[in-house]
């Protein structure tokens, strides 16, 4: 793969990973996890997303739209159904009320981006971050992006779904990986179906491998989402397999209701009711007890 489709990337992340970072956001993933913390990078297409407060109603974007997707009275309405996302009304628009979600990188060009902080990295144990969306999607460009980055000595870390063909990632991804943020949701495979849309079969056999080949380099993360995750029947069953797996270190991520916002401005509401407010620290404690004997990474 030439060239892949990044939605986004952030420079001085402290988040993902060790020291300061820069964060790459690939676009697409299989998942479609109601509570996605980045909805706008799901898709594997280039979207346009609208920040209503900052639209003046000038017009110019459905001056310059090829395809008539945009009216506007007052502020601009965008007909997603004709939308193509080539990002002629964002390139076009004075005020940044319209953006364009993903572009198409080369290795070298990123590369080069990536390489702009390596100081801060030094200094701080930090590196470079490959998440999204889910970078697996894009399998054999992180492969080659990956052996870049450390061929010039940089911290690679990954996070993902474990959504992946096992020999591919083996072979193109993981002997350049120093560290791998590994989400583990649901261990009810009916109910993991139900919710994000495919079966955990694979994501539950690709961590026991990973924890096989290299139980250092992995953290195991557990989104704790109300109402889908977080209840005793799947805290207990992913308690025990930590166990059983001899997992070393893990997060549990407390949910917040960020993504609904970014939802909206690309035009996904979804059909799935979601709390609106976040985890507080009283009910990450109480599941955090489920796990005793493994330690605990805090968010």
């Amino acid at each position: 793969m030439k060239e892949a489709l990044i939605g986004d990337i952030g420079r001085y992340s402290m988040h993902d990973g060790p020291g300061i970072r820069t964060t790459l956001f690939f676009k697409g993933c299989p998942l479609r996890c109601p509570w996605c913390h980045n909805p706008e990078f799901i898709a594997s297409a280039p979207e346009i997303a609208f920040y209503q407060d900052r639209c003046i109603g000038c017009g110019d974007c459905r001056d310059i739209c090829p395809e008539g997707a945009l009216a506007v009275d007052k502020i601009a309405r965008i007909d997603r159904s004709r939308c193509t996302g080539c990002g002629l009304c964002a390139a076009g628009c004075p005020t940044r009320a319209l953006e364009l979600v993903g572009r198409k990188y080369g290795v070298d060009e990123l590369t080069g981006i990536l390489l702009r902080d390596r100081l801060f990295y030094a200094s701080s144990g930090g590196g470079v971050t490959l998440s999204g969306g889910e970078p697996t999607a894009q399998l054999d460009f992180c492969g080659a992006l990956l052996q870049r980055l450390q061929g010039e000595e940089i911290h690679t870390c990954m996070e993902t779904n474990g959504f992946f063909a096992w020999d591919d990632f083996q072979s193109a991804c993981l002997p350049f990986l120093d560290l791998i943020l590994y989400d583990v949701k649901i261990v009810d495979p009916h109910k993991h179906r139900e919710i994000v849309g495919v079966d955990n079969e694979v994501i539950l056999a690709n961590l026991k491998r990973l924890l096989a080949a290299r139980p250092d380099a992995v953290i195991p993360r557990i989104p704790l989402i109300p109402g889908y995750t977080a209840d005793k029947e799947n805290i207990s069953r992913l308690a025990e397999l930590f166990k059983q797996l001899q997992v070393r270190r893990f997060s549990l991520l407390p949910y917040h209701p960020f993504g609904l916002a970014k939802a909206e401005k690309i035009g996904c509401t979804g059909d799935r009711l979601l709390p609106t407010k976040p985890v507080d620290r009283e009910t990450l404690h109480k599941w955090q007890r489920f796990f005793s004997g493994i330690h605990i990474i805090e968010p």
